[in-house]
């Protein structure tokens, strides 16, 4: 009978995620696999939600064929010769978990990555991505509220938005924040801050969970190039969505067109192209993907231009990468610090000068629940192959299903075709 480990979440407090819920693990069970859980006293799933659908609570997974978890599992919880499978954060190199992957390699480990579970098309399968978009959202508009009444003395209703964690669930969370919507659309702004113009860099899953959560607001979307007019025109009962594509933030060094499978390819030869845009930008909120050698956005030599520009929401959260004013990752309860571009030091809080910068690392946790039942469901379909697959052979020649197979980093010790480029990163640590 093949066995199933979930590991238990180690990261920080907030992980309360699962990789599978119990009606997940029931399915599986019911199905003749067993599944040994480790126990958790933070977990939003407890150990007798498990116990009753038919899983085993045991801190012991050395004897199960695949080990699940969600965030990086820690080097010493590392079983040697068992396949893997969890957000290890390092296809792109991240120095911080390059020993992780030399470790995983030093094991035999078979190492699996949920962000490259993908089907065709290059689409991801299995995420939480737009429950970071959710939570980002909602706790840069927290934050907006709190930075304007404590440096500026501004009172406005987002004062009155909890941040995500502290609501009873995420469709809480949307009701209340339409309450704030309605009392915007109703009653206006200050004059201080109008018109706010919120900025969506991106527009994939974790944009579309922004949006969810701007919908409830009094919003009206205008084009890029329709900012400038705006800024002579506009209602202060109003707020104002520019949504913002890889065309409209980039050009080629060159002056050639823009083309986005030469962007995406040859990032190299584009540069920033959001000089012109952002001295109109009230709230400006990362969500798109980026990797090493593609143009830095939002470059801290250019903030003290930006008088408007109140708070960033950097739900990507690459340290040192496409806001360079996102120095350090933080928690849900300290998300904020203030970046002063004049000495390039941060300070935790809402007060000093500088621009404000929401960056937690791990958004999804904090609507724990939604996060892991929507997560789980993309995830099934795959495991039970998982489970049933013979590790020894090469994965090119497995049973498993070419989403699963792209999302192989290692095997047995080496590093996978479509990864062996992480080998300068492992040699220069």
């Amino acid at each position: 009978m093949r066995k199933l480990g979930i590991k238990i979440e180690t990261k920080n407090k907030w992980e309360r995620r699962v990789p599978l819920n119990p009606t997940a693990v029931k399915k599986l069970v019911n199905d003749g696999f067993e599944v040994i859980v480790q126990p958790s006293q933070i977990r939003i799933y407890k150990d007798d939600e498990y116990l009753n659908v038919g899983a085993q609570i045991s801190a012991d997974l050395s004897e199960c064929d695949l080990i699940i978890g969600v965030k990086e599992i820690p080097i010493d919880d590392l079983i040697p010769n068992k396949p893997h499978l969890f957000f290890s954060h390092t296809i792109k190199g991240q120095d911080y978990n390059m020993p992780l992957l030399q470790n995983i390699l030093d094991q035999n480990i078979t190492l699996f990555d949920y962000e490259k579970i993908a089907d065709i098309q290059n689409r991801r399968l299995v995420f939480f991505g737009k429950f970071a978009g959710d939570a980002g959202m909602v706790d840069t508009l927290w934050g907006l509220g709190q930075r304007l009444k404590r440096q500026f003395k501004i009172d406005t209703p987002f004062l009155k938005i909890k941040r995500s964690f502290e609501y009873e669930s995420l469709q809480k969370a949307i009701e209340h924040i339409g309450e704030i919507g309605k009392e915007i659309a109703k009653t206006g702004l200050p004059d201080e801050i109008v018109p706010l113009n919120i900025f969506l860099m991106g527009y994939g899953h974790v944009a579309s969970g922004c949006k969810e959560i701007l919908a409830k607001l009094p919003i009206i979307e205008i084009k890029p190039n329709q900012l400038g007019a705006h800024s002579k025109n506009h209602k202060n009962n109003k707020i104002y969505l520019t949504v913002f594509k890889e065309k409209d933030m980039v050009k080629r060094a060159d002056g050639q067109p823009f083309e986005l499978s030469d962007y995406f390819q040859n990032g190299d030869k584009y540069l920033s192209n959001m000089e012109q845009y952002l001295p109109h930008c009230s709230v400006y909120m990362n969500a798109i993907y980026w990797a090493p050698g593609y143009p830095v956005f939002l470059r801290n030599a250019e903030l003290e231009k930006w008088q408007k520009l109140i708070i960033i929401g950097d739900i990507t959260c690459d340290i040192g990468g496409s806001v360079e004013a996102t120095l350090k990752a933080t928690y849900p309860d300290n998300s904020t610090f203030i970046f002063n571009p004049k000495t390039g030091k941060i300070t935790d809080g809402f007060a000093g000068d500088g621009i404000a910068n929401c960056a937690v690392d791990n958004l999804p946790c904090e609507f724990p629940k939604e996060a892991s039942d929507t997560f789980s469901e993309a995830l099934m379909p795959f495991i039970k192959e998982m489970l049933l697959n013979d590790y020894t052979k090469s994965i090119a020649d497995s049973t498993l299903p070419d989403e699963i197979k792209k999302a192989c980093i290692t095997h047995r010790g080496k590093l996978e075709d479509d990864f062996k480029y992480l080998e300068k990163f492992i040699k220069i640590k």
